[in-house]
């Protein structure tokens, strides 16, 4: 049974870091992208971050408004993904989630059009 429990998420302040975490559990992590997308109250679930599986390459891909900020990666061991956060930002503020495919090695991309998604961890950016 696929399942994915993020963990992480927490009250900071602008300029702050956070990392979350994405546990996996019922699959092999390296066959499959993990996604991360966030959701702001009010507003659509957006596409942060994913990192393809390292069948096809394991590459990591951003949205614009995180580039040089976010930082995601992959630890097989603990089969678990990331989500290294700096200088955050009051627009950050969302609930953030991971999701993965059923199918292995599907591409990257941020359609929230994944199988498999966590319950999600509350990110609150405010002084």
């Amino acid at each position: 049974q696929v399942r994915l429990v993020e963990s992480g998420g927490g009250l900071v302040q602008p300029g702050g870091s956070l990392k979350l975490s994405c546990a996996a559990s019922g699959f092999s992590l390296e066959y499959y992208a993990i996604a991360w997308f966030r959701q702001a109250p009010g507003k659509e679930r957006k596409g942060v971050s994913c990192l393809t599986s390292t069948s096809v390459g394991g590459r990591s891909i951003y949205a614009n408004s995180v580039k040089g900020r976010f930082t995601v990666s992959r630890d097989g061991a603990n089969k678990t993904v990331y989500l290294q956060m700096n200088n955050l930002k009051p627009e950050d503020t969302a609930v953030y989630y991971c999701a993965t495919d059923r199918i292995r090695g599907r591409l990257c991309r941020f359609q929230p059009d994944y199988d498999y998604w966590g319950q999600g961890t509350q990110v609150t950016v405010s002084s």
